[in-house]
């Protein structure tokens, strides 16, 4: 019998498939933030290629600087980051329903790291409202203050 943790891992996978699958599986680490504050699904990622941490529409930069992939070009178009992102929305929102099927509190907060060569998985999760009783907070403001960390 499934455990939540077994759908965890699961869904998180997808999440994982689905970004490398958005970057051609050419990307050193991705960066996957997920939040869930009462009734606002955030999900957004990005990618260290080339030791140059990229958002996904900024791919494409950071290939021209490599030598190594002068010839990949990626595509990020609106259509795809639309894509990559409605299934990561899907993959949160059905979390959200297995959490309420097991009875267990739903993460507000889930940043996940994925580091490719390594084929590994780190998670870091909070139960706590982040930007909800903030007035001046908004989910792209904690992704952007994670994407400057990781710089």
């Amino acid at each position: 019998m499934k455990v939540l943790e077994d759908f965890f891992s699961e869904i998180q996978t997808d999440m994982v498939a689905i970004c490398l699958e958005y970057v051609d599986n050419k990307a050193d680490e991705i960066f996957i933030y997920c939040s869930y504050e009462p009734e606002m699904y955030v999900f957004d990622f990005f990618y260290r290629i080339n030791g140059k941490t990229v958002h996904k529409h900024h791919l494409n930069e950071a290939a021209k600087e490599s030598n190594s992939r002068l010839n990949q070009v990626y595509d990020v178009s609106r259509e795809r980051q639309k894509a990559a992102l409605r299934i990561g929305n899907q993959n949160l929102k059905f979390i959200h329903k297995k959490c309420e099927e097991f009875n267990k509190e739903m993460p507000t907060e889930m940043k996940l790291y994925y580091n490719v060569k390594q084929n590994s998985l780190k998670g870091k999760y909070r139960y706590d409202l982040v930007y909800s009783n903030d007035d001046e907070l908004l989910p792209d403001d904690i992704f952007d203050i994670w994407f400057e960390e990781m710089k």
